[in-house]
């Protein structure tokens, strides 16, 4: 299902997990949307190993459960929410135009440090 920046803020409000696919330098570079959990999904090399990926994101939601994906621009999370559709989430929502749309609206962002440090600790990024 794909949705704009109003929708991503009044979901992510009423508590849909966020997964931000994106890499750990293009967190760094924008920052995240608050709260996002970091699960890189396609490497700088856009090689991607979906059935890790996959046991990551079922740590954050499971599959039926609605959960929000979202890159820089919208393109590789197509990819993501397709798979995830096929892996039995029935409510995968796709930020349309990705970071990018959502920081040029001069929405709320988050240094990804704090979050990027905790991730790496536990290997969930």
């Amino acid at each position: 299902i794909d949705i704009d920046n109003a929708q991503l803020a009044s979901l992510s409000s009423s508590g849909v997990p966020v997964i931000d696919i994106r890499t750990a330098p293009e967190w760094e570079e924008t920052g995240i949307v608050p709260g996002s959990h970091l699960l890189t999904l396609f490497d700088e090399r856009g090689n991607a190993d979906p059935v890790a990926w996959l046991e990551k994101v079922k740590a954050i939601a499971k599959p039926g459960d609605p959960v929000i994906v979202m890159c820089r621009s919208g393109n590789r999370t197509k990819a993501a929410s397709q798979f995830l559709s096929k892996q039995g989430y029935t409510k995968v929502y796709n930020v349309k135009q990705g970071i990018r749309a959502w920081a040029s609206e001069n929405r709320p962002l988050s240094s990804a440090a704090p979050a990027l440090a905790s991730c790496r600790k536990a290997k969930t990024c």
